[in-house]
């Protein structure tokens, strides 16, 4: 196991089930009102240049949940990059707290913050990628398909991605080529996801598709996921990609073409009308709040598994 959560693609298949099933058995402990306080004393430092609900929640919830404190530090607090090289502040970080969770818009400002300490680093998410997102994704399809949490068989659930092939496009592709799914995304010419982890994907054995057609990609489809078209920091492009991405749009049309138990995801905050509409968002087929609900989870299970790999736990 490693120490740090930069990309899903770091980590083998076997310590990828190791998440899902502390995240599964922490999550019944918490709904039998069973305390696991397995980060007691630790502190966690929360750097934020995007702004975020779930991410905040759900770190902040987790580490009270584990016995441990965060603390929230915002642009201003912080300047990652600008007040201080990134190293100065992940050592003079490691030297306080005992794990890091960054949100940022540069990878390489996580990578840095990684190299620089020898303290756990949490990719909470970049402009590439956005891991725990995935992996709480993955957890809410495990538990929909009733799968083993320890050994998730995802082989006979096909994936359809119909949005911009972003950050979360990213890792749910490093995903694929880890636990071995198939995966089809669905996006306009110019908005495809990044060549070489979808190159790197396909080596390690994933089945990857591109379809221009949202309609061909959601077809006999069991997970369908869609996300944003304008993600923060392209604001600028927001009235362009929408006229881009409408025939994109998760629809009960598109949704008819799927299988009939099909399963919906979207990552959140949603614009609903654009990217979902709310007959699916609110309707049988969705998941959503479900996956919500399990960043807290899968989040859990990363600290206390990083911080014992990191030996502060």
């Amino acid at each position: 196991m490693r120490k740090d959560l930069i990309s899903i693609a770091d980590f083998s298949r076997e310590d990828i089930c190791r998440f899902f099933s502390l995240a599964a058995v922490l999550k019944k402990q918490r709904r039998d009102g069973v305390r696991h306080p397995l980060l007691e004393g630790k502190v966690m430092a929360m750097i934020f240049e995007k702004p975020s609900l779930r991410t905040r929640v759900t770190f902040e919830t987790g580490m009270f949940d584990l016995g441990g404190t965060a603390i929230y530090l915002s642009p201003s607090d912080i300047g990652l990059g600008k007040r201080e090289s990134v190293k100065d502040t992940a050592e003079n970080l490691e030297r306080w707290v005992h794990l890091i969770m960054a949100r940022t818009f540069s990878h390489r400002a996580v990578e840095e913050l990684a190299d620089s300490c020898s303290i756990p680093v949490i990719n909470a998410l970049t402009d590439l990628l956005h891991p725990c997102q995935v992996l709480a994704d993955l957890l809410t399809v495990i538990e929909h398909f009733d799968l083993d949490p320890a050994d998730p068989d995802f082989g006979g659930i096909d994936f359809a991605f119909i949005s911009d092939g972003n950050n979360v496009a990213n890792s749910w592709i490093n995903a694929a080529g880890v636990l071995g799914f198939s995966f089809t995304i669905s996006c306009p010419e110019g908005y495809d996801p990044d060549p070489g982890i979808w190159a790197e994907a396909e080596k390690r054995g994933a089945a990857l598709a591109s379809v221009r057609d949202p309609r061909a990609a959601a077809a006999g489809k069991r997970v369908i996921y869609t996300d944003t078209w304008a993600s923060m920091g392209q604001e600028a492009e927001a009235e362009k990609r929408r006229r881009v991405f409408m025939p994109y749009q998760v629809n009960g049309e598109l949704l008819a073409l799927a299988d009939p138990g099909v399963k919906v995801l979207h990552c959140q905050p949603a614009h609903r009308g654009w990217e979902i509409t709310s007959e699916v968002m609110d309707g049988p087929h969705s998941i959503i709040l479900d996956e919500a609900e399990n960043r807290l989870h899968i989040q859990k299970a990363i600290m206390v598994e990083l911080a014992k790999a990191a030996g502060v736990a």
